[in-house]
């Protein structure tokens, strides 16, 4: 039994982000990301600075052995050409049944044809969907002025999926629990591959833990805190990028516990 979101509290949330940080510094899961070309650099530090380990190639002759052996996938479509759509497929066929998925369905809001890629790859059912809400509200296509609560849990019911909607804050709903976090920092916006990179951190967070929505709300803690942290010491973009891969790269307990916000 899912225990409800009344019960979802800043402590143990916290508890949860600390003790995910702990097992991937302990496990080194390899996360392939199939990533757009902007993010790929950014994406690969942050997985490093948390302990994981990325991987990166697009070679659809070679995707499908790196899915094999990695212990999770993160498909982000940012920049969708044929090769990489050719590579997608043979990643997702690679990974069902073996390791979770992200689905990272960056501007389906923009051109109709990215958007029915994505909706059939939200029907092979990835483990997590991670995306802003104009990007949800072409994906589930419902009104953008939906009640955003009830829209993300009719939407993770419906593909048997965790969503993630991320913004100024977060959603996490897996149709049967939700979660709102509150933290981060405006900078996260100003830099580029911020979202992508928040999806490898879940894939990285599903490699160690079981229950992905818990894997999810705590990746996303660590994260916004991580972010808050960040952006009180940076001084613009620039020295912002550094700063959060150091925080996340000592993140601990107390930090996390002083600085969760969840409701």
């Amino acid at each position: 039994m899912h225990a409800p979101s009344s019960d979802v509290s800043s402590e143990n949330l916290a508890e949860l982000a600390a003790d995910l940080l702990t097992r991937l510094r302990a496990r080194a899961p390899r996360v392939h990301c199939i990533s757009n070309t902007v993010a790929q650099a950014f994406t690969a530090n942050l997985l490093l600075a948390v302990g994981g380990v990325p991987s990166m190639t697009v070679d659809p002759d070679e995707v499908g052995a790196f899915v094999a052996s990695a212990d999770a996938l993160l498909i982000n479509i940012g920049t969708l050409d044929q090769g990489r759509r050719e590579a997608i497929d043979v990643a997702v066929t690679a990974a069902a049944g073996r390791v979770p998925v992200v689905l990272d369905p960056v501007f389906v809001d923009r051109v109709p044809t990215r958007a029915a890629f994505a909706r059939d790859l939200a029907r092979r059912a990835p483990t997590v969907i991670r995306l802003n809400r104009a990007e949800f509200a072409t994906l589930a296509e419902c009104p953008p002025d939906a009640p955003v609560t009830q829209a993300v849990q009719f939407y993770a019911n419906a593909c048997g999926t965790v969503v993630a909607l991320t913004g100024a804050q977060d959603w996490v709903a897996d149709g049967a629990r939700l979660v709102t976090l509150h933290n981060g920092h405006p900078l996260m916006a100003q830099v580029t591959a911020m979202g992508c990179a928040g999806s490898a951190l879940v894939a990285a967070c599903l490699a160690v833990e079981p229950d992905p929505w818990r894997a999810t709300a705590g990746a996303l803690v660590a994260l916004g805190v991580a972010g808050e942290i960040a952006g009180a010491r940076a001084r613009g973009p620039g020295s912002f990028v550094v700063e959060i891969l150091d925080v996340l790269h000592g993140l601990d307990r107390v930090t996390l516990t002083q600085f969760t916000k969840v409701s």
